[in-house]
């Protein structure tokens, strides 16, 4: 029995992200029409306090695989040049319990999480939308960069960090690699300001202010993932129509929509909906050219699922990889 490991290097070469959002549909299509079976995922602090252990496991019908995504996230590791998110995926076959696969788990979660934006703002942002405000510098910047050009035709991009010489090195590095103007900002307001808005930080405290958004917005919010934890303020979150990748998520994880519900601002009437619904006619999308969208992400197993496994295939059609005997 062979197993397949492949690694950040191959995943990269095996899979572009205008791909990658198309599976993003499919997975976010399967959750919402129940196809995907995703028991509670664990995340469990470590003893720094700053570091956790993610365990997420799932398992696909069709085809038959059933996986799960094994992370360490330790927030504090860049700062010595090593990745904050490092950990792999592994595969099985649901009919037989032969696992198939490892991939990585960081380079997956890196492509999946900006193509679940992606997919999103596809959805819900103005066709015209021409303008993409970033604030964070890290990888999910870089990815998000990326993915918003897949889907809208972005002619300027702001970016801005706490670091403002991280965002000056980001545009540096950024620029001519897409045909697109790329700018650090000093103000973030200069970046919420944007057609299309997207908030990957790994801040607890709001960097967003919803003052700052104008009619017709669409905002992509990544970063927090903690119910005392958020990105925006809850301005941003009373004046736009919000989405979610799972309501459960949701309801049990977003600070950015559980902290104006506990403030009694809003009611968890408000989300209008997980964005598979939407793909499926089950709910809703963007109602006119002046309201503010707002996808908040947690990211779903279903989505390292699909990706992993169409990255399984791609795999083995074209010989990547290293295939080792196991057991």
């Amino acid at each position: 029995m062979s197993l397949l490991i492949i690694r950040a290097a191959e995943i990269r070469e095996l899979v572009s992200m205008a791909e990658c959002i198309e599976v993003m549909e499919r997975a976010m299509k399967a959750y919402s029409a129940n196809e995907v079976t995703l028991p509670p995922r664990t995340i469990a602090p470590l003893s720094d306090d700053r570091s956790f252990f993610i365990l997420m496991p799932g398992e696909m019908q069709s085809p038959a695989i059933y996986g799960a995504k094994i992370l360490g996230l330790h927030p504090d590791n860049p700062q010595q040049g090593r990745p904050a998110v490092q950990g792999f995926v592994a595969l099985f076959d649901s009919r037989t319990g032969n696992p198939v696969a490892l991939a990585d788990g960081a380079e997956i979660t890196a492509v999946r999480t900006a193509a679940a934006s992606a997919l999103a703002t596809r959805v819900l942002a103005r066709p015209d939308a021409a303008s993409h405000g970033i604030l964070g510098t890290g990888v999910q910047a870089a990815s998000h960069l990326d993915a918003i050009c897949c889907v809208r035709t972005i002619r300027s991009v702001s970016v801005w960090g706490r670091d403002q010489k991280k965002a000056e090195h980001f545009a540096e590095q950024h620029t001519g690699r897409l045909d697109v103007n790329i700018t650090a900002v000093a103000d973030p307001a200069e970046a919420g300001a944007c057609d299309i808005v997207s908030v990957v930080t790994n801040s607890p405290k709001p960097v967003l202010a919803g003052s700052w958004l104008q009619p017709g917005a669409h905002v992509n919010l990544v970063g927090a993932h903690e119910p005392h934890e958020r990105e925006a303020d809850t301005e941003a979150v009373t004046r736009s129509a919000v989405y979610v990748d799972s309501l459960k998520g949701a309801l049990a994880e977003a600070g950015d929509i559980l902290i104006p519900i506990a403030e009694g601002t809003i009611t968890r009437d408000h989300i209008v909906g997980a964005i598979g619904d939407v793909l499926l006619g089950n709910a809703p999308g963007r109602r006119d050219q002046q309201q503010i969208t707002l996808y908040k992400s947690l990211g779903l197993f279903a989505q390292d699922l699909y990706a992993s496994e169409f990255l399984l295939e791609k795999a083995l059609r074209t010989g990547k990889g290293l295939s080792v005997e196991f057991p």
